[in-house]
């Protein structure tokens, strides 16, 4: 069926909760291929995964006419300095591509220095909710 790529409308007004149902929901009926046409317009970022199967590191494609692409990495255990000391800690590559002529550079970096601070303290997702 080629590249599918399901939208959740008004994503900006859920919480963290709600937006993980609707992700659920919405991939499981992609999946099963009952979504409809309507329901693969009209996107203006994605989230894309290649971790799931086994990629590290990627340089998504922007999807026109959308703004921007996250990429998630596969995680895995690497040497970290944490306390001045050598630790074993669960990395994740994360890569951002967006259209410059929408989102300057240092917002793209404040964006993805964001998503970091929410990956390794998740519990402030729920607080934000």
């Amino acid at each position: 069926r080629g590249l599918m790529v399901p939208v959740i409308k008004e994503a900006d007004r859920l919480n963290i909760v709600e937006l993980a149902k609707a992700v659920d929901e919405i991939t499981s009926r992609t999946k099963e291929n009952k979504v409809e046409l309507s329901e693969l317009r009209g996107g203006s970022f994605t989230i894309t995964n290649y971790g799931s199967i086994g990629g590290y590191f990627g340089i998504p494609i922007i999807n026109y006419p959308e703004s921007a692409i996250l990429g998630l990495g596969r995680a895995v255990k690497k040497p970290i300095i944490k306390d001045d000391e050598i630790a074993i800690g669960l990395i994740m590559p994360l890569s951002l591509s967006y259209d410059h002529r929408i989102i300057d550079g240092a917002s793209g970096a404040r964006f993805l220095n964001l998503v970091k601070e929410l990956l390794a303290n998740p519990e402030m997702l729920l607080l934000k909710s």
